[in-house]
Order: C-alpha cells, then structure tokens, then sequence
C-alpha cells in the first residue's frame, strides 16, 4: 500500500470518483483510482502505482510506502479526460 503525501494531496484523501492522479507540475502518470482505499492517513492512500517506476518509494513501515514525485503536487483527472492527458 502506498500514502501519497503529496503538497495539497489531502484534498484528494475522500475523493473516489473515477479516474487518475497526476503531477500537477509535469502531468506524469501516478495513481489510478481503481487503486484507491479508505484509510486513517491524512492523506489518499493507494495500493499501487500506475507504473513500477511512477513514483519514488520510501519505507514508511513494514507495511506502507511513502511515495513522492519529483514536482510533489497532485492532480485529480476525470475518467473522461484521462485520454486528453
């Protein structure tokens, strides 16, 4: 599981409708929302990432990962606009 900890990223902690996050800066590829869960953290939690290498992991606890990426901001793409990004 990871916690995205990303600048301005607990706006997104309920959020759960269809879609992906993104950057904010670059627009690169992070999460999807299929992938998203509840969880205590406040920031959105996920179980994996897009791609292997879509983010830096950090072993927050035997059981999570931090994950950061490179601009730290995250945004949230409707599932209508995904192919427009």
């Amino acid at each position: 599981m990871s916690f995205c900890s990303f600048l301005g990223g607990e706006e997104f902690k309920d959020h759960f409708k269809p879609g992906i996050y993104v950057c904010a800066s670059c627009g690169h590829k992070l999460f999807s929302s299929r992938s998203k869960f509840e969880h205590s953290s406040p920031w959105p939690a996920f179980t994996e990432t897009i791609r292997e290498d879509s983010v830096t992991k950090h072993m927050e606890t035997l059981t999570a990962f931090k994950v950061l990426c490179g601009n730290s901001s995250l945004k949230f793409v409707p599932k209508d606009k995904v192919d427009a990004q």
